[in-house]
């Protein structure tokens, strides 16, 4: 079975810069839904058993939109183990104040996360965010196990990278080595063997955007 990873829109938040989390909500960009849109249009003829969304407004959004624009009557299924990181006393600071302030943490989240400890600013380590990212993927191979069945996922940038490098068999220090995820770009991941091991059809895919990429689009 495959397992489609979708990053939510571009946000406002995402454009000026501040960390988000598992709690800060910020409104897409009206030109996120232009992307989303051509996300759909990527998809379209793609036969998904479920939608699963993390519960953050922009991931819902995001979710309920490409539905939507792809014409199909899927269920969303809202699931609290896709959310971001629990960044704590970082969510809804900029990115260069929260560099100021931790400037070893802030390195290692997106550099060296075998060395990344949270705890200063009550946030979430990378081994509780994989915990859960997993404990929800191991539930849904066991629901949909048919060679056929596909499974879309929407959920946020660090998350998603964490979870999916992680069910590649990447260990935590090497999760960040490829780089980040897109807004509004998908990732796919095969498995055959019922969830044991997974392989990568597709990482952080965007030219359907037809766009530049910026660095804000991409964490």
């Amino acid at each position: 079975m495959q397992l489609y990873f979708v990053r939510h829109g571009k946000t406002k938040w995402n454009l000026e810069g501040r960390y988000q989390g598992g709690s800060g909500n910020s409104p897409l960009l009206p030109e996120s839904y232009v992307d989303i849109n051509k996300l759909a249009n990527y998809l379209k003829g793609t036969k998904f058993r479920s939608f699963y969304a993390s519960p953050l407004q922009r991931a819902v959004t995001t979710a309920v939109a490409l539905r939507d624009d792809m014409g199909v009557t899927v269920p969303v299924v809202v699931d609290d183990r896709l959310k971001e990181f629990n960044l704590g006393d970082l969510e809804g600071m900029k990115f260069i104040d929260a560099e100021n302030k931790y400037p070893e943490q802030i390195k290692a989240f997106r550099y060296e996360p075998d060395r990344y400890d949270p705890t200063g600013f009550h946030g979430e380590s990378f081994e509780h965010m994989i915990a859960r990212g997993e404990d929800l993927i191991n539930s849904i191979v066991k629901r949909y196990p048919a060679h056929d069945d596909k499974v879309l996922l929407v959920s946020h940038g660090a998350a998603l990278c964490a979870l999916i490098r992680s069910l590649e068999g990447y260990k935590i220090a090497d999760i960040r080595k490829r780089g980040g995820l897109t807004n509004t770009s998908l990732t796919i991941l095969e498995t055959n063997d019922e969830g044991k091991s997974f392989q990568e059809k597709l990482w952080n895919e965007t030219s359907y955007l037809d766009r530049k990429i910026s660095s804000r689009d991409t964490i």
